[in-house]
């Protein structure tokens, strides 16, 4: 349950569904329910998809490639801290994707793949947390709870998205901006302790 819990609550700051969903509205206003409803399921499925391939194969890639995991978690670290502070400002959710790539959307049929699943639910830093929660000491069973607390995540983030024009409506611009707040402040706090542990491991404990 705590490595459910733990990887569930890191990763869910780090994708930030709630920050997905203006862009989900607008991109789907004028689509029938079923079909935005559909979008958003499929969004999910792909983040999935994503993450679990990057958690089970990231750590072969970075071996390829020469770049030890603590690398990573310091240029993660950093990307998470810059998306945390975009968060942190006004119109957050729009700065995950260029105007050109929203404009380009609104005349695709299927977003579900870009812009919505890559990259705004599963960007650069959720596929690098995702990586960096692999370890060579992981038991088969704690991968097993990692790739649950994945579907998981997607089910909740689906949840939000299918709900969106109710929760956009419940909360207002207010209460989605305060949220946003809230998550970049979660969102940095990650980017941090993703690199001040990898400079302890490099430079103190000597792995």
């Amino acid at each position: 349950m705590e490595i459910i819990l733990a990887t569930f609550s890191a990763l869910f700051s780090v994708v930030n569904p709630f920050g997905a969903m203006p862009v989900f509205l607008t991109l789907t206003q004028d689509d029938t329910p079923v079909h935005r409803n559909q979008q958003a399921l499929k969004a999910c499925l792909y983040m999935v998809g994503i993450l679990a391939v990057f958690f089970l194969a990231g750590q072969y890639v970075l071996n390829f490639f020469g770049i030890r995991i603590h690398d990573l978690r310091i240029a993660g670290g950093l990307m998470i801290m810059r998306a945390g502070f975009e968060l942190l400002s006004p119109g957050a959710s729009k700065k995950k994707i260029s105007p050109e790539v929203v404009e380009e959307s609104q005349h695709k049929e299927d977003i579900s793949f870009t812009p919505l699943a890559m990259p705004m639910l599963s960007g650069p830093g959720a596929i690098a947390v995702s990586i960096a929660m692999y370890t060579t000491s992981l038991s088969y069973l704690d991968m097993g709870l990692i790739l649950v607390s994945i579907v998981l995540l997607a089910i909740v983030s689906y949840i939000i998205l299918r709900f969106s024009h109710q929760l956009t409506r419940f909360m207002g611009k207010a209460g989605l901006s305060a949220l946003s707040r809230i998550m970049g402040f979660i969102t940095l706090s990650i980017g941090v302790n993703f690199i001040v542990s990898a400079i302890n491991a490099l430079f103190f404990t000597g792995r």
